[in-house]
């Protein structure tokens, strides 16, 4: 597969700036893999879809304040830092983006905050974007905590094209969030209401998560044509033993596994064994998903709707082919679906 494979025309106007006023209440377009039908529902129609002992498995990631402004020492040049994860907790040390990155150098000071409550050094440069920070602080870890994630902001991603407003702050936010430290959301979690999650219950579904904190990797550009030579960032996943059960027993019985985003087939797809079935894991996954692959784990995907030439896109395709998914994609379009984290869904089954 090649990159340009994944260019097509997406006007503007059809990236979501806004989630739906509720969140079960976006569209939703079912895709069968198989037959490439379509059809045009709302999300919490999404339970017609599901059986008794069915098994979703959800991201429970949750995402921190990780945008912060602040100014360059002596020229007081304004600064954009980026925390995509924290190193060490006693030294203070995170790894960051800045932007823009050529003013910033090893030793430089960072001024964050009113009256300047918050100083960090640069004393790494990782990436031609990418630093590495020591925040300089007197009180106790959990105070340094709070300080940081007072200053910073949702880290809604560059696609939507405005500022952060209040309400971002929960709706940028699965309900079903625990695990800090993801600074993108997953997407298609968002569109679960506690409502909807209840209904899903008292159907007899079963539900399970796993963790994937997710960081840029998958929202950074690919810049090769040839996919087999792009790397992924590694992420950190969790997948429990509890998880590894419900969605094992659901495949002995020959019920739908549906993976609720692709950082969730992500998670799933890297930790498989010999005979098709999944495994307990924590640690590190840079498994980077496009055609041809075949899927093991999950049998139905539910997904927002992709930018171009993004991995996310890819991951879709490598899961309904890439034929059919470029159709739908293209029906989408005709049909003004919105696209982005804060558009409409797909089920894929």
């Amino acid at each position: 597969m090649r990159l340009s494979q994944y260019k097509f025309n997406l006007p503007p106007d059809l990236v979501a700036k806004y989630p739906a006023p509720n969140r079960d209440e976006s569209r939703l377009m079912v895709l069968n893999r198989n037959t490439g039908d379509i059809e045009h529902r709302a999300f919490k129609d999404i339970i017609e879809y599901f059986h008794e002992d069915d098994v979703m498995v959800f991201n429970n990631t949750r995402v921190f304040p990780a945008r912060l402004y602040g100014n360059k020492e002596k020229t007081g040049a304004q600064i954009e830092v980026f925390l995509l994860r924290e190193l060490n907790q006693e030294q203070r040390l995170w790894d960051v983006l800045v932007d823009p990155a050529r003013k910033i150098r090893i030793g430089n000071k960072l001024y964050f905050g009113e009256n300047d409550i918050m100083v960090a050094e640069v004393i790494d440069n990782t990436t031609s974007r990418g630093r590495t920070l020591r925040f300089l602080f007197d009180g106790s870890y959990q105070e340094f905590k709070d300080t940081l994630y007072s200053l910073g902001e949702t880290p809604l991603p560059r696609s939507i094209k405005r500022d952060v407003v209040p309400e971002d702050k929960d709706r940028y936010q699965t309900i079903y969030a625990k695990h800090e430290g993801a600074v993108a959301a997953p997407s298609a979690g968002l569109h679960f209401s506690r409502e909807l999650l209840k209904r899903l219950e008292i159907k007899g579904v079963n539900m399970t998560e796993i963790t994937l904190h997710m960081g840029l990797g998958c929202f950074r550009t690919v810049d090769v044509e040839d996919l087999t030579k792009h790397k992924m960032d590694s992420e950190h996943i969790i997948i429990p033993e509890t998880a590894v059960e419900a969605v094992n027993a659901a495949k002995t019985r020959r019920k739908e596994v549906c993976a609720v985003g692709t950082t969730v087939l992500r998670t799933l797809e890297s930790s498989v064994s010999t005979t098709g079935m999944l495994k307990p894991f924590e640690g590190w996954t840079n498994k980077f998903i496009f055609p041809p692959y075949e899927i093991s784990i999950p049998t139905r995907l539910i997904s927002n709707l992709h930018l171009p030439y993004s991995t996310l896109l890819m991951m879709v395709s490598a899961f309904a082919g890439y034929d059919t998914t470029l159709k739908a994609y293209h029906t989408a379009i005709q049909e003004k679906y919105r696209f982005g984290v804060y558009g409409d869904a797909m089920l894929i089954i």
